[in-house]
């Protein structure tokens, strides 16, 4: 049983279980490296700069930050910002035909490399969210983008799992395993904060 499903069997009410939810979120989000943090700021506006694109991929709840990350930085600061240099999100979660028709004629583990291998270019970077880092399809295109000399960064739970040695740049939250909710939490804030960080940082 993971921590956080202790925490919801032994809590007496939901106000007790929300208080420990909301503790323990706090707790493993100071986990998180700053560094790295800045390390992706630093990576995203030289990508936004040189006008390259930012894929994004994740399974499941991951997917769905994947989508949100697309529009925040994407469409959002566009409209926020009026800069003219926009940066190029492409979540490779969004289309049910093209993610449908890989896994039907391959396999679920080719449905983000062969959507790479259309649309990736030289400068490109990827973005892998996963909580527990060893999902099969995200390694198959990490491993691919990093043998096409691109830079992965990864979002990552748990103890960061086979991603967490592939990557360039780790915004890693560091929990229990199987605590899949506050690891999905703590990405989508990170995605939030990056968000409102470019939405009053870029001039241009």
């Amino acid at each position: 049983m993971s921590n956080i499903n202790k925490l919801a069997k032994s809590s007496k009410s939901i106000g007790d279980f929300t208080s420990q939810y909301i503790d323990y979120l706090y707790n493993i989000l100071q986990s998180i490296d700053k560094k790295q943090i800045e390390k992706l700021v630093r990576e995203l506006n030289i990508a936004r700069k040189n006008g390259n694109t930012i894929f994004i991929i994740g399974n499941g709840g991951s997917a769905t930050t994947a989508t949100s990350m697309a529009n925040d930085l994407g469409f959002d600061i566009i409209k926020k910002t009026k800069t003219k240099k926009p940066f190029r999100f492409m979540a490779l979660t969004d289309s049910n035909a093209v993610i449908t028709a890989i896994s039907n004629d391959l396999d679920y583990s080719e449905v983000f490399i062969n959507q790479l291998k259309i649309h990736f270019r030289k400068g490109d970077k990827l973005i892998a969210i996963s909580a527990s880092g060893n999902s099969d399809n995200l390694i198959k295109a990490v491993k691919w983008v990093k043998a096409n000399k691109g830079k992965v960064i990864s979002f990552l739970g748990f103890d960061g799992g086979k991603l967490l040695k592939l990557s360039d740049i780790t915004i890693h939250t560091k929990s229990e395993k199987g605590d899949y909710g506050p690891v999905e939490d703590s990405h989508l804030l990170v995605n939030h904060l990056l968000a409102h960080w470019f939405q009053n940082h870029i001039n241009s």
